[in-house]
């Protein structure tokens, strides 16, 4: 698994970092089939920042948790970095996931019980980092998300956008390859939407990383370097 994981590292920049190949889900529901993904695809490549739009209840969420590999799609293929995911196992998927890929949620997710600070050191512990250096690159990561002087607070304690932008910097603790993003400013007013997603954009560019996010603001889609759809299943 660890030869898997470096090999993956050893890619240029022009290379595709995720594939997603004629993707499909379907779910069940009283007995009957619910088809949300009905194929399509999409490459995107090392330091690209895609925008997916489509109306509510498209499936745009649901292609979002099937390569994050958080759920498995019922047909098609999705590569990461070339590799095929539905060939490995769980605990591979989850290294994966763990190394590879940072997720930014339209709600916070940050957990209650900690710090800002705690929030983003313990993605990096379970990463099997030292405390020492995850606490220093915690620090870093809320100094660059402009939220350091909440590194002592709890959630609770932090406005919205404060609390968005921990959980970016949360995000970006195992220095991931790709970003996935769900409706990531969705929660904010416009003013604030628009302060927190210039900094998710300026961030990611600094780290030469790649990007997918969902919106339903065209205004911030736009400001990606292309723009996919889903539409009646359909990634286009």
């Amino acid at each position: 698994m660890a030869s898997i994981l470096n090999s993956l590292s050893k890619i240029s920049r022009k290379d595709t970092v995720m594939s997603v190949k004629d993707i499909k889900k379907t779910f069940v529901e009283g007995g009957q089939p619910l088809k949300i993904l009905r194929g399509g695809g999409f490459d995107l490549y090392r330091g690209e920042i895609i925008a997916l739009v489509g109306q509510s209840g498209s499936g745009k969420s649901t292609l979002l948790q099937c390569v994050g590999l958080l759920d498995k799609p019922t047909g098609g293929d999705i590569f990461i970095n070339g590799l095929p995911t539905d060939k490995i196992n769980e605990e591979t998927r989850t290294m994966l996931r763990r190394q590879k890929i940072g997720f930014v949620y339209q709600k916070h997710n940050l957990l209650s019980d900690f710090t800002a600070l705690e929030n983003v050191v313990l993605p990096m512990l379970a990463n099997g980092m030292d405390e020492d250096k995850a606490t220093e690159r915690a620090m870093k990561l809320l100094k660059v998300s402009n939220v350091a002087h909440r590194a002592s607070h709890y959630p609770s304690e932090m406005s919205g956008g404060e609390q968005q932008r921990v959980a970016i910097a949360r995000a970006l603790a195992n220095a991931p390859e790709i970003l996935l993003a769900d409706e990531p400013t969705g929660s904010l007013d416009p003013e604030h939407a628009n302060v927190v997603f210039d900094l998710l954009l300026d961030l990611v560019h600094k780290s030469k990383m790649s990007m997918l996010f969902v919106t339903h603001d065209m205004n911030l889609a736009k400001k990606a370097n292309r723009i996919i759809t889903i539409k009646d299943g359909i990634v286009k």
